[in-house]
């Protein structure tokens, strides 16, 4: 069993499915979909839209542990903030891929990208920038553009994207993502927002003939798994959380 949740401040895990083809938009289709996920998780009893294009169900968010997902056009969701295990998320998960070809008759051929993210948010009021830089380094050559005297680094695109098959058709993608903006490093007034980190694998293009989403999700979770332990965690996360400890 992974805990996850215990490495950040806040963790989330996600799966998207997006579509190619619209997704159906008469009520009757749209309110099976979410009674069937409410019918198995009754505590999912908050139902919204957003701008009639966006259809949400999610449990209460006052305690920060909530699961929730949703229906937009061409995409469909399934969330947990802060699940209480990474396997109890991936139950959710898998249960909305299973439910999606008869609820809302979304046929393996209809997939543009199947995604799992898990990210995590780590609390920091102060320049986030200069500390990922600081934590993890670059390559040599680039240090002495902020070593130069009255430097401050403002801006940096922390992200790689890798393919894992030969194809490119299998990726993962590690993004950072400091909020430090350039009017909080000059006044010194930084704000609440976390830093960060998201990793996310992706299938992309039409299954395979006999593969399902559900059967797919677990390629990606075991993708993604090997990504945390053989990397993302001692070498991205752990030098982070290092480097807040010491500010």
């Amino acid at each position: 069993m992974h805990d996850f949740s215990s490495i950040a401040d806040d963790f989330f895990f996600n799966v998207t499915l997006n579509t190619e083809l619209a997704l159906p938009t008469e009520r009757e289709t749209l309110l099976f979909y979410f009674e069937q996920v409410q019918k198995k998780f009754p505590s999912m009893r908050n139902f919204f839209s957003r701008e009639r294009t966006e259809f949400v169900l999610e449990e209460d968010k006052e305690s920060g542990f909530y699961r929730w997902t949703s229906i937009e056009p061409k995409r469909i969701s399934s969330g947990w903030a802060n699940p209480p295990s990474i396997e109890e998320a991936m139950a959710q998960h898998r249960f909305v891929l299973e439910s999606v070809p008869y609820t809302l008759s979304v046929s393996p051929l209809d997939c543009e990208a199947l995604s799992l993210t898990l990210g995590f948010d780590f609390a920091y009021r102060g320049n986030q920038q200069e500390l990922v830089w600081e934590a993890l380094g670059y390559a040599a050559g680039f240090d002495s553009a902020i070593e130069r005297p009255g430097s401050r680094l403002i801006g940096n695109d922390y992200s790689m994207t890798v393919a894992l098959d030969d194809e490119c058709r299998t990726q993962f993608r590690l993004h950072i993502e400091p909020r430090t903006a350039a009017y909080q490093i000059r006044t010194g007034d930084y704000g609440e927002e976390p830093l960060s980190i998201y990793l996310t694998v992706r299938r992309l293009g039409s299954l395979d003939s006999g593969e399902t989403y559900a059967g797919f999700l677990e390629k990606l979770y075991e993708h993604a798994i090997n990504l945390m332990d053989e990397f993302v965690v001692e070498k991205v996360i752990t030098p982070i959380q290092q480097t807040i400890a010491l500010k």
